[in-house]
Protein backbone atom coordinates (compact mmCIF):
# COMPACT_ATOMS: atom_id res chain seq x y z
CA UNK A 1 0.00 0.00 0.00
CA UNK A 2 1.06 3.43 -0.96
CA UNK A 3 2.05 6.04 1.93
CA UNK A 4 1.68 9.58 1.17
CA UNK A 5 3.39 12.44 2.80
CA UNK A 6 0.12 13.44 4.78
CA UNK A 7 0.56 10.36 6.68
CA UNK A 8 3.61 11.42 8.24
CA UNK A 9 2.03 14.50 8.81
CA UNK A 10 1.52 13.98 12.60
CA UNK A 11 4.91 12.36 13.68
CA UNK A 12 6.30 15.74 12.22
CA UNK A 13 4.55 17.96 14.57
CA UNK A 14 5.03 15.78 17.41
CA UNK A 15 8.33 15.52 16.44
CA UNK A 16 8.52 19.52 15.85
CA UNK A 17 6.36 20.08 18.81
CA UNK A 18 9.16 18.30 21.09
CA UNK A 19 11.80 20.09 19.68
CA UNK A 20 10.90 23.82 20.67
CA UNK A 21 9.55 22.20 24.23
CA UNK A 22 13.31 21.09 24.53
CA UNK A 23 14.69 24.53 22.87
CA UNK A 24 12.51 26.54 25.05
CA UNK A 25 13.78 24.82 28.60
CA UNK A 26 17.38 24.39 27.39
CA UNK A 27 19.14 26.82 29.96
CA UNK A 28 16.63 25.46 32.75
CA UNK A 29 17.14 21.86 32.39
CA UNK A 30 20.99 22.97 32.26
CA UNK A 31 20.51 25.08 35.24
CA UNK A 32 18.52 21.95 36.84
CA UNK A 33 21.56 19.68 36.00
CA UNK A 34 24.04 22.17 37.16
CA UNK A 35 22.12 21.83 40.63
CA UNK A 36 21.96 17.99 40.74
CA UNK A 37 25.85 17.69 39.95
CA UNK A 38 27.14 21.13 41.76
CA UNK A 39 30.20 18.63 43.47
CA UNK A 40 31.44 17.95 40.13
CA UNK A 41 31.68 21.92 39.08
CA UNK A 42 32.75 22.67 42.50
CA UNK A 43 35.92 20.25 41.74
CA UNK A 44 36.39 21.82 38.36
CA UNK A 45 36.74 25.55 39.64
CA UNK A 46 40.28 25.30 40.79
CA UNK A 47 41.35 24.44 36.93
CA UNK A 48 39.36 27.15 35.72
CA UNK A 49 40.66 29.60 38.02
CA UNK A 50 44.11 28.11 37.11
CA UNK A 51 43.02 28.88 33.46
CA UNK A 52 42.46 32.27 34.07
CA UNK A 53 44.56 33.52 36.04
CA UNK A 54 47.57 31.74 34.48
CA UNK A 55 46.47 31.67 30.70
CA UNK A 56 44.04 34.07 30.16
CA UNK A 57 45.20 37.24 32.11
CA UNK A 58 48.35 37.44 31.28
CA UNK A 59 47.28 37.71 27.51
CA UNK A 60 46.76 41.23 27.82
CA UNK A 61 50.66 41.93 27.97
CA UNK A 62 51.31 40.34 24.95
CA UNK A 63 50.25 43.86 23.66
CA UNK A 64 53.67 44.71 24.52
CA UNK A 65 54.66 43.38 21.17
CA UNK A 66 53.01 45.98 19.64
CA UNK A 67 54.41 48.41 22.19
CA UNK A 68 57.45 50.72 23.14
CA UNK A 69 58.33 48.97 26.64
CA UNK A 70 59.39 51.19 28.90
CA UNK A 71 60.25 50.34 32.62
CA UNK A 72 59.22 53.90 34.00
CA UNK A 73 55.61 53.56 32.64
CA UNK A 74 53.02 51.69 35.37
CA UNK A 75 51.73 49.39 32.64
CA UNK A 76 51.91 48.08 29.54
CA UNK A 77 48.79 49.89 28.68
CA UNK A 78 50.40 53.45 29.12
CA UNK A 79 53.33 52.32 26.92
CA UNK A 80 53.42 53.78 23.35
CA UNK A 81 52.25 52.23 20.03
CA UNK A 82 54.40 50.98 17.71
CA UNK A 83 52.47 48.58 15.46
CA UNK A 84 54.49 45.60 13.86
CA UNK A 85 58.13 47.46 14.08
CA UNK A 86 59.68 44.58 16.30
CA UNK A 87 58.32 41.90 14.10
CA UNK A 88 60.14 43.93 11.48
CA UNK A 89 62.98 44.38 13.41
CA UNK A 90 62.92 40.49 13.86
CA UNK A 91 62.40 39.36 10.45
CA UNK A 92 64.52 41.63 8.63
CA UNK A 93 65.92 44.70 10.69
CA UNK A 94 69.21 44.76 13.22
CA UNK A 95 67.44 41.42 15.20
CA UNK A 96 67.09 39.11 12.13
CA UNK A 97 70.77 38.29 12.69
CA UNK A 98 70.39 36.70 16.27
CA UNK A 99 66.35 35.86 15.61
CA UNK A 100 66.63 33.30 12.51
CA UNK A 101 69.65 31.54 13.62
CA UNK A 102 67.97 30.45 16.88
CA UNK A 103 64.52 29.57 14.64
CA UNK A 104 66.43 27.42 12.72
CA UNK A 105 68.03 25.53 16.04
CA UNK A 106 64.63 25.34 17.28
CA UNK A 107 63.00 24.03 14.09
CA UNK A 108 65.75 21.55 13.89
CA UNK A 109 66.00 20.33 17.54
CA UNK A 110 62.43 19.99 17.15
CA UNK A 111 62.12 18.36 14.25
CA UNK A 112 64.93 15.79 15.24
CA UNK A 113 62.91 15.12 18.55
CA UNK A 114 59.52 14.46 16.05
CA UNK A 115 62.22 11.71 13.81
CA UNK A 116 63.20 9.78 16.76
CA UNK A 117 61.54 11.10 19.87
CA UNK A 118 58.24 10.49 18.36
CA UNK A 119 58.34 6.63 17.63
CA UNK A 120 60.44 5.39 20.56
CA UNK A 121 57.20 5.31 22.97
CA UNK A 122 54.75 3.44 20.61
CA UNK A 123 57.97 0.92 20.26
CA UNK A 124 58.20 0.86 23.87
CA UNK A 125 54.39 0.21 24.21
CA UNK A 126 54.60 -2.57 21.86
CA UNK A 127 57.78 -4.08 23.63
CA UNK A 128 55.82 -4.05 27.09
CA UNK A 129 52.66 -5.26 25.51
CA UNK A 130 54.65 -8.14 24.28
CA UNK A 131 55.88 -8.88 28.16
CA UNK A 132 53.90 -12.06 29.50
CA UNK A 133 55.25 -12.09 32.60
CA UNK A 134 53.48 -9.49 34.97
CA UNK A 135 56.43 -8.96 37.15
CA UNK A 136 59.03 -8.00 35.09
CA UNK A 137 57.02 -6.07 32.76
CA UNK A 138 55.91 -3.59 35.97
CA UNK A 139 59.66 -2.98 36.98
CA UNK A 140 60.56 -2.68 33.42
CA UNK A 141 57.87 -0.15 32.72
CA UNK A 142 58.54 1.76 36.09
CA UNK A 143 62.07 1.60 35.48
CA UNK A 144 61.48 3.54 31.89
CA UNK A 145 59.24 5.85 33.57
CA UNK A 146 61.42 6.90 36.47
CA UNK A 147 63.35 9.51 34.25
CA UNK A 148 60.55 11.62 33.68
CA UNK A 149 60.43 12.62 37.51
CA UNK A 150 64.08 13.54 37.49
CA UNK A 151 64.59 17.23 37.39
CA UNK A 152 66.13 18.52 34.86
CA UNK A 153 68.84 20.39 37.07
CA UNK A 154 69.59 16.33 37.58
CA UNK A 155 69.31 14.88 34.66
CA UNK A 156 71.63 17.62 33.03
CA UNK A 157 73.86 17.04 35.91
CA UNK A 158 73.83 13.33 34.79
CA UNK A 159 74.52 13.98 31.35
CA UNK A 160 78.18 16.42 32.58
CA UNK A 161 78.91 13.37 34.47
CA UNK A 162 78.70 10.85 32.14
CA UNK A 163 80.35 13.12 29.62
CA UNK A 164 82.73 14.91 31.58
CA UNK A 165 83.85 17.13 29.45
CA UNK A 166 87.73 18.55 29.59
CA UNK A 167 88.13 22.14 29.98
CA UNK A 168 91.74 23.20 29.87
CA UNK A 169 92.87 26.36 31.75
CA UNK A 170 95.91 27.85 30.98
CA UNK A 171 96.72 24.81 28.91
CA UNK A 172 95.96 22.47 31.96
CA UNK A 173 93.72 19.94 31.69
CA UNK A 174 91.15 19.97 34.69
CA UNK A 175 88.78 17.36 34.06
CA UNK A 176 89.17 13.90 32.37
CA UNK A 177 86.40 12.32 29.62
CA UNK A 178 83.51 10.52 31.11
CA UNK A 179 82.45 6.83 30.96
CA UNK A 180 80.15 7.49 27.86
CA UNK A 181 82.75 9.70 26.02
CA UNK A 182 85.51 7.24 26.88
CA UNK A 183 82.90 4.84 25.30
CA UNK A 184 82.71 6.19 21.83
CA UNK A 185 86.23 6.89 21.34
CA UNK A 186 86.75 3.24 22.03
CA UNK A 187 84.22 2.38 19.43
CA UNK A 188 85.80 4.86 16.95
CA UNK A 189 82.62 7.27 17.03
CA UNK A 190 84.07 10.56 18.37
CA UNK A 191 88.00 11.27 18.12
CA UNK A 192 89.88 11.19 21.73
CA UNK A 193 90.82 14.97 21.05
CA UNK A 194 87.22 15.50 21.05
CA UNK A 195 86.40 13.87 23.90
CA UNK A 196 89.09 15.73 25.96
CA UNK A 197 88.27 19.03 24.79
CA UNK A 198 84.59 18.43 25.84
CA UNK A 199 81.75 17.00 23.97
CA UNK A 200 79.67 19.47 25.40
CA UNK A 201 81.19 22.30 24.17
CA UNK A 202 81.04 20.75 20.37
CA UNK A 203 78.52 22.78 18.32
CA UNK A 204 77.64 19.53 16.35
CA UNK A 205 77.61 17.24 19.19
CA UNK A 206 74.77 18.88 21.04
CA UNK A 207 71.49 18.45 19.05
CA UNK A 208 72.71 14.41 19.36
CA UNK A 209 73.01 14.74 23.24
CA UNK A 210 69.78 16.68 23.48
CA UNK A 211 67.78 14.36 21.75
CA UNK A 212 69.57 11.47 23.51
CA UNK A 213 68.51 12.77 27.06
CA UNK A 214 65.06 13.59 25.86
CA UNK A 215 64.27 9.99 24.76
CA UNK A 216 65.73 8.70 27.83
CA UNK A 217 63.64 10.79 29.76
CA UNK A 218 60.75 10.94 28.12
CA UNK A 219 60.13 7.79 25.76
CA UNK A 220 58.93 5.69 28.75
CA UNK A 221 56.94 8.41 30.21
CA UNK A 222 55.19 9.07 26.78
CA UNK A 223 54.58 4.78 26.64
CA UNK A 224 51.59 5.03 29.00
CA UNK A 225 49.10 6.55 25.92
CA UNK A 226 50.02 4.00 23.61
CA UNK A 227 49.89 1.04 26.07
CA UNK A 228 46.68 1.59 27.78
CA UNK A 229 45.42 1.92 23.73
CA UNK A 230 46.80 -1.40 22.89
CA UNK A 231 45.22 -2.92 26.04
CA UNK A 232 42.32 -1.69 24.71
CA UNK A 233 41.76 -3.88 21.80
CA UNK A 234 39.39 -6.57 22.30
CA UNK A 235 41.16 -10.18 22.61
CA UNK A 236 38.80 -11.26 19.63
CA UNK A 237 40.56 -9.37 17.00
CA UNK A 238 43.81 -11.20 17.73
CA UNK A 239 42.14 -14.45 17.86
CA UNK A 240 40.80 -14.32 14.39
CA UNK A 241 44.26 -13.23 13.32
CA UNK A 242 45.45 -16.38 14.46
CA UNK A 243 43.09 -18.42 13.15
CA UNK A 244 44.26 -16.80 9.82
CA UNK A 245 47.65 -17.99 10.42
CA UNK A 246 49.17 -14.23 11.06
CA UNK A 247 52.61 -14.19 12.69
CA UNK A 248 53.54 -11.95 15.69
CA UNK A 249 54.72 -9.20 13.55
CA UNK A 250 51.77 -9.33 11.03
CA UNK A 251 49.58 -9.12 14.25
CA UNK A 252 51.52 -5.89 15.28
CA UNK A 253 50.88 -4.84 11.62
CA UNK A 254 47.32 -5.46 10.73
CA UNK A 255 45.71 -5.60 14.47
CA UNK A 256 47.98 -3.52 17.18
CA UNK A 257 48.91 -0.76 14.47
CA UNK A 258 44.97 -0.04 13.10
CA UNK A 259 43.53 -0.33 16.69
CA UNK A 260 45.94 2.49 18.20
CA UNK A 261 46.08 4.57 14.81
CA UNK A 262 43.75 7.35 15.88
CA UNK A 263 44.93 7.56 19.49
CA UNK A 264 49.00 8.04 16.98
CA UNK A 265 47.54 10.46 14.92
CA UNK A 266 45.82 12.59 18.21
CA UNK A 267 49.24 12.64 20.02
CA UNK A 268 51.38 13.52 16.53
CA UNK A 269 48.78 16.46 16.24
CA UNK A 270 49.76 17.54 19.76
CA UNK A 271 53.36 17.00 19.34
CA UNK A 272 53.15 19.15 16.14
CA UNK A 273 51.48 22.10 18.08
CA UNK A 274 54.15 21.97 20.51
CA UNK A 275 56.60 21.87 17.17
CA UNK A 276 58.47 25.35 17.48
CA UNK A 277 58.12 25.50 21.26
CA UNK A 278 61.05 24.36 23.38
CA UNK A 279 61.88 24.67 27.10
CA UNK A 280 64.51 27.36 27.46
CA UNK A 281 65.42 25.75 31.12
CA UNK A 282 67.20 22.54 29.50
CA UNK A 283 68.96 24.19 26.86
CA UNK A 284 70.63 26.77 29.10
CA UNK A 285 71.86 24.31 31.61
CA UNK A 286 73.51 22.56 28.99
CA UNK A 287 74.29 25.56 27.03
CA UNK A 288 78.14 26.24 26.93
CA UNK A 289 80.15 29.72 26.18
CA UNK A 290 83.59 29.02 27.06
CA UNK A 291 85.58 29.33 24.08
CA UNK A 292 82.34 29.81 22.06
CA UNK A 293 80.72 27.10 23.28
CA UNK A 294 77.69 25.18 21.94
CA UNK A 295 75.67 28.28 21.20
CA UNK A 296 75.64 27.94 17.30
CA UNK A 297 73.54 25.28 17.83
CA UNK A 298 71.73 25.79 21.09
CA UNK A 299 70.40 28.75 21.13
CA UNK A 300 66.67 28.47 20.45
CA UNK A 301 64.13 30.78 20.56
CA UNK A 302 63.20 30.34 24.10
CA UNK A 303 66.42 31.25 25.20
CA UNK A 304 66.65 34.02 22.80
CA UNK A 305 63.67 35.77 24.35
CA UNK A 306 64.57 34.79 28.03
CA UNK A 307 68.13 36.51 27.49
CA UNK A 308 66.22 39.32 26.24
CA UNK A 309 64.06 39.68 28.94
CA UNK A 310 65.94 39.14 31.81
CA UNK A 311 69.69 38.38 31.00
CA UNK A 312 70.45 41.24 29.12
CA UNK A 313 73.74 42.08 31.63
CA UNK A 314 75.91 38.29 31.48
CA UNK A 315 74.92 37.52 27.55
CA UNK A 316 75.70 40.68 25.26
CA UNK A 317 71.95 41.16 24.33
CA UNK A 318 70.76 44.78 25.17
CA UNK A 319 67.05 43.91 27.55
CA UNK A 320 63.88 44.64 25.10
CA UNK A 321 60.80 42.86 26.33
CA UNK A 322 59.13 44.17 23.59
CA UNK A 323 60.99 42.67 20.95
CA UNK A 324 61.19 38.79 23.04
CA UNK A 325 57.19 39.34 23.39
CA UNK A 326 57.37 39.67 19.63
CA UNK A 327 59.47 36.60 19.11
CA UNK A 328 57.54 34.30 21.29
CA UNK A 329 54.05 35.56 19.53
CA UNK A 330 55.70 34.87 16.34
CA UNK A 331 56.70 31.57 17.56
CA UNK A 332 53.18 30.72 19.29
CA UNK A 333 51.37 31.70 15.78
CA UNK A 334 53.20 29.67 13.81
CA UNK A 335 52.53 26.52 16.18
CA UNK A 336 48.78 27.44 16.01
CA UNK A 337 49.10 27.31 12.54
CA UNK A 338 51.12 24.31 12.21
CA UNK A 339 48.21 22.80 15.16
CA UNK A 340 45.06 23.37 12.68
CA UNK A 341 47.48 22.70 9.45
CA UNK A 342 48.01 18.96 10.80
CA UNK A 343 44.02 18.74 12.39
CA UNK A 344 42.41 19.61 8.64
CA UNK A 345 45.10 17.21 6.81
CA UNK A 346 44.45 14.12 9.33
CA UNK A 347 40.57 15.30 9.29
CA UNK A 348 40.56 14.86 5.57
CA UNK A 349 43.13 11.77 5.34
CA UNK A 350 42.34 9.42 8.31
CA UNK A 351 38.77 10.94 9.35
CA UNK A 352 40.28 11.72 12.59
CA UNK A 353 40.78 14.92 14.42
CA UNK A 354 40.91 16.94 18.04
CA UNK A 355 38.65 19.43 16.63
Amino acid sequence: MEKHSSDYAPMTRERQLIIDSYEKNYWKNMGKAALRDWRLYLMLLPLLLLFLFWRYFPMYDLTAAFKYYDDTRGSVSQMDFVGLYWFKQLLFGTSAADFWPAFRNTFMLSFYGLLFGFPMPVLLALFFSEIKVNGVRSVLQIASYLPHFVSLVVVTSIIHLVLRNGVTEAGVITSQPGVISRALVAIGMVSEEKAVSGLMYDPASFRSIYQISAIWSEAGYGSIVYFAAIIGISPTNYEAARIDGASKMAQIKYVVLPGILSTIVIMLIMRLGHLMSIGYEKVLLLQTTTGGGNVATSEVVSTYVFKLGGLSGATGYSMNKSLGSAADMLNAIISMLLVIGANAISKNAADTSMF
